[in-house]
């Protein structure tokens, strides 16, 4: 019984984890993600139970503070949901090469220090961005010369363009396709935060202009109120930091990848088209469709020719090139004199064992001018001859193929048939 064909997301080479059928993509370290909705979500809640009802009359045109809670609420959603966008999609994953790109495969040359003949493989190339030199990396996992800006994420294992950094408390990379909605993710509970915060204070203000005059007795009246300004005042420069940091990076067209490995380098950036431009690129412009269909079957890949390096380098090391086609001649000529006296032999039974005196006639003519056309007359099918024997190489072993015999025993009959008429002919003009 045949098997049902496998879906791209289950033959995944990457480290995701895929979940609703592959509909969602996360990192391997999903789980964190219940830690950073438990940090969102028990805040806003404690907020809604605890304080929020003390303010819902302090405001009472048009009931307004009713809206307390309604804003905490839906901002709390708003930030969830861009937790999830950042999360659950594909952040810009570079498809994999079955091969290694043959068409980079190339010969070391002598001239440059190189190993004359052995096979060298560029690990670095050099692209043209907006008018300057970049310099790309291959990757040995994908088997792909990385795009400029991409990088590979070791604990997702799959190459992301415009690669930022691996979010932990996102549990996925932030990459091309996702790095705005983690912009927005970050900034939002930024906001989230201080509105918590405000609200917080502004419930002891009114404390403490009732009952409680003190700061101290207006927090022992309500602890939650100190519990969240302490919890909103450190995350605040956790989220912040991180919504003023990436502000500058946008605006100088940045990834933190980038920031932290070229800072000391001094090098121009090549990518900088100014402050408005960067914030544009990255928050207004249409985002990039995903390269992958994780819900697709997988199709077969057409496998390239193997590239047997061991013995061919070997080969080509001595000499290069030009040796091993020499080598193939040498050989191609070996065989060709095997199958020259297996045939001879055949010719002398075919013309029914003549006499003596005939041989002897022909002993001085038949050997020398048989072996003589041998190696000058068949130079065009010798080479006929060494293609078609390569065809037959199996595990660096020379075989020849029954074409090649074939071909070989009626040149050596023609020839041979040739040879005895022009000998006996030459024997009755001398009686």
């Amino acid at each position: 019984m045949a098997q049902p064909q496998q879906r791209v997301y289950q033959a995944w080479k990457g480290n995701n984890r895929f979940f609703l059928g592959g509909r969602l993509i996360f990192g391997p370290d999903a789980k964190s993600l219940l830690v950073s909705v438990a940090l969102i979500v028990v805040p806003v809640l404690v907020f809604c139970a605890f304080i929020a009802p003390h303010l819902l009359h302090r405001f009472p045109d048009y009931n307004a503070g009713y809206a307390i809670p309604a804003v905490a609420v839906g901002f709390m959603i708003y930030v969830l949901l861009l937790l999830l966008i950042t999360s659950a999609q594909d952040p810009g994953i570079v498809p994999r090469a079955s091969h290694p790109p043959e068409e980079d495969f190339a010969y070391g040359n002598p001239l440059a220090g190189e190993t004359p003949g052995r096979l060298q493989f560029p690990r670095i190339k050099e692209v043209m961005v907006n008018g300057m030199l970049v310099k790309i990396k291959y990757c040995d996992t994908c088997m792909i010369y990385r795009p400029p800006r991409c990088s590979h994420c070791s604990i997702c294992n799959n190459c992301v363009e415009r690669f930022d950094h691996h979010c932990p408390w996102v549990g996925q990379c932030i990459g091309q396709r996702n790095y705005r909605y983690f912009f927005l993710f970050v900034s939002s509970s930024t906001l989230l935060c201080i509105y918590v915060f405000a609200m917080s204070a502004l419930h002891i203000k009114f404390l403490m202009g009732e009952d409680y005059p003190t700061v101290w007795k207006a927090f022992k009246h309500s602890p939650a109120c100190l519990v969240l300004m302490i919890y909103c005042f450190i995350a605040l420069w956790f989220v912040g930091g991180l919504t003023g940091f990436h502000s500058y990076l946008i605006s100088t067209n940045q990834t933190t990848y980038e920031n932290f490995r070229y800072r000391a380098d001094s090098r121009p950036n090549v990518y900088d088209q100014g402050c408005l431009n960067n914030f544009l690129g990255v928050l207004c412009s249409k985002g990039k469709p995903s390269k992958h269909r994780f819900r697709a079957y997988v199709q077969e890949e057409v496998r390239a020719p193997v590239v047997n390096f061991g013995r061919q380098m070997e080969e080509e090391a001595a000499g290069g090139p030009r040796a091993k086609v020499e080598d193939d001649l040498e050989i191609g000529s070996d065989l060709l004199k095997i199958s020259q006296r297996r045939n001879y032999e055949d010719v002398d039974v075919e013309m029914g064992n003549q006499d003596d005196s005939e041989t002897k006639g022909m002993g001085s003519a038949k050997p020398k001018p048989a072996m003589g056309s041998g190696s000058q007359i068949p130079a065009v099918g010798s080479e006929v001859r060494v293609r078609h024997s390569s065809w037959d190489r199996r595990s660096g072993n020379w075989d020849m193929s029954s074409e090649v015999i074939g071909r070989s025993a009626s040149d050596v009959l023609g020839r041979s048939a040739s040879v005895t008429e022009a000998a006996s002919q030459s024997r009755r003009e001398a009686q």
